[in-house]
């Protein structure tokens, strides 16, 4: 009987969508409510674990589980060197300095000999003593936000991706400490006892990123164009041609990074490209 592997994901907070959303995308096939703890994979060897984002680190070293998917910065907090199969490009966020909007601080030096909130401790405590600059770590396990406000601290350091938070609170940054997205970790024993497993699950979720980045795109154009055409393609190798029934035709089809469509549209139509079809990628390895 093949062995199951199993994969630890957070069971609340941001990175939970996402990570779903991946893992399905990749063709895995399970259900997950709610409340669910434990799901099971009906179409592979493996079973999904719904535990605490800040566990999924320690889960996975000690072997609990033989991958997990968590954030990068709880990787880096945790100090242990877990291995890191491959990041994930979702959940991206900064770790930053904040401080008050009606504060006098410009810059971390500001801070030397006062009180600064996280739950990052390990982090925290590196950048601040990288920089030779002497503050007092003040722990804090949420909402660091407030800090501030309730007089515990004189600025914070927390995770920030769009920023609003910090905005509501009052807040503006200072400095970034540690720039953090998802990403895949595996148990260093597993990895080697389970190695194939571990490929073909790392194969499927590069698949699906790559096509979440690229278009598919066909095109008929005069043959006399083609030259000028493939040179305004930047794809992953050199778009197919194929000829047409219609003598001096051809059509082309290549893959482009989906954020280079719209700026490339008018230059093939200017080439003579036409008939221009724009489909999605459902998966791609290379």
């Amino acid at each position: 009987m093949t062995r199951r592997l199993r994969l630890a994901i957070p069971n609340k907070g941001r990175l939970v969508e996402p990570t779903v959303r991946l893992l399905r995308d990749a063709g895995l096939v399970f259900e997950a409510g709610e409340r669910a703890l434990v799901a099971r994979v009906q179409n592979f060897d493996l079973d999904i674990l719904f535990v605490r984002t800040n566990d999924i680190v320690e889960f996975v070293n000690d072997g609990v589980a033989e991958l997990g998917i968590t954030g990068l910065d709880l990787v880096a907090e945790s100090g242990t060197d877990v291995p890191r199969v491959k990041m994930l490009g979702y959940g991206r966020c900064r770790l930053t300095i904040a401080v008050p909007n009606d504060s006098p601080f410009r810059a971390a030096e500001d801070l030397a000999g006062l009180r600064v909130a996280t739950s990052h401790m390990a982090l925290t405590r590196k950048f601040f003593e990288a920089r030779s600059i002497p503050v007092n770590v003040i722990p804090v396990s949420g909402a660091a936000e407030v800090a501030p406000r309730l007089g515990l601290a004189e600025a914070i350091v927390d995770l920030v991706s769009t920023g609003s938070t910090m905005v509501v609170n009052g807040l503006r940054p200072l400095e970034e400490v540690f720039a953090s997205e998802a990403v895949l970790l595996a148990n260093s024993n597993a990895l080697e006892q389970d190695g194939p497993a571990f490929a073909q699950v790392e194969t499927m979720l590069s698949a699906t990123l790559a096509a979440r980045d690229r278009k598919y795109l066909m095109m008929n154009a005069p043959q006399a164009k083609a030259a000028e055409l493939e040179d305004l393609l930047p794809g992953l190798e050199s778009p197919s041609v194929i000829p047409l029934a219609h003598e001096g035709m051809i059509a082309i089809h290549a893959v482009v990074e989906a954020d280079q469509v719209w700026s490339l549209l008018p230059r093939l139509k200017a080439a003579g490209a036409s008939g221009i079809l724009i489909l999605p990628i459902e998966k791609l390895v290379s």
